[in-house]
């Protein structure tokens, strides 16, 4: 039933200093504590915990970079909250190698699904970790300009029902799909996504969805406003998302998701 639907919160937070909306940035252990420990209170499912920015145009740090800023935090919030839900942003294998050896289980949150380091995915079916795998052209530095898609869902899901395949060779059975919102896409293919997001639940061995638009280009570039000040469009958006299928909501505003997420059950 649809009340019974598994719906998810994962909540956004970067111990980076360039990540592109301000708020969510968390400079040391103790900022990123605060910061858990508030989406806690708030309801939160996951954390997700990202060490490098990847929004476009941004500069990678280097795996070894992206594990100094990791590791503190993971210990930090392992021993404040040890049935906390974490989820880790990173195509490094190394970096999941590392956090399993430190934390045991976690997710798995790779915009490259694979593609920007070789040995990730034979690491994930190894460990056996649940995995997202996201849909993206090109790095953050050049995806700029590579939205050329005769039919940008078709082609998304080209993809999927090829990454179904290879995460089957590697034994890889738990995987969550992103369709990669503001990736190496323009506005309006944004929101063709979106609209049609059903249309993913039919690839094989895809149980889930994950969506993340939180206060992203195709609201505050839409509406010519700035990150800040788009919080309310981005619940409207969250809960088309949740009718059109989004089974998890990355987001940077965890209070506001929540009740988004009430009313869509109120609704349904």
């Amino acid at each position: 039933m649809e009340k019974d639907r598994r719906i998810e919160v994962m909540g956004i937070v970067n111990l980076t200093d360039d990540s592109f909306y301000e708020g969510s940035r968390c400079s040391g252990v103790d900022a990123a504590l605060d910061r858990i420990g508030q989406m806690v209170a708030e309801g939160v499912d996951i954390i997700d915990l990202g060490a490098c920015s990847t929004r476009p145009g941004s500069v990678p740090v280097g795996e070894n970079e992206e594990w100094e800023r990791l590791e503190p935090v993971l210990k930090a919030v392992r021993a404040a909250s040890p049935d906390l839900r974490i989820s880790i942003d990173t195509y490094w294998a190394s970096v999941v190698r590392k956090a399993y050896e430190l934390i045991g289980d976690f997710i798995v949150n790779d915009i490259s699904a694979g593609e920007d380091d070789p040995l990730m995915l034979p690491t994930i079916g190894e460990l056996g970790l649940e995995y997202v795998a996201m849909h993206k052209r090109g790095t953050p530095e050049t995806m700029q300009g590579l939205s050329d898609y005769s039919d940008v869902v078709e082609d998304v899901k080209a993809y999927f029902v090829d990454f179904a395949a290879r995460a089957d060779a590697f034994g890889i059975r738990n995987w969550v799909l992103d369709p990669g919102i503001g990736f190496a896409k323009s506005i309006e293919q944004n929101y063709e996504l979106l609209k049609r997001l059903k249309e993913f639940k039919g690839i094989d061995t895809c149980p889930r969805i994950l969506i993340g638009v939180s206060r992203k280009s195709l609201i505050y570039k839409y509406f010519n406003i700035s990150p800040s000040d788009s919080l309310p469009a981005t619940q409207v958006v969250h809960l088309a998302a949740l009718q059109n299928g989004a089974d998890i909501l990355r987001v940077h505003d965890v209070a506001e998701a929540v009740r988004t997420v009430a009313l869509y059950r109120m609704l349904s």
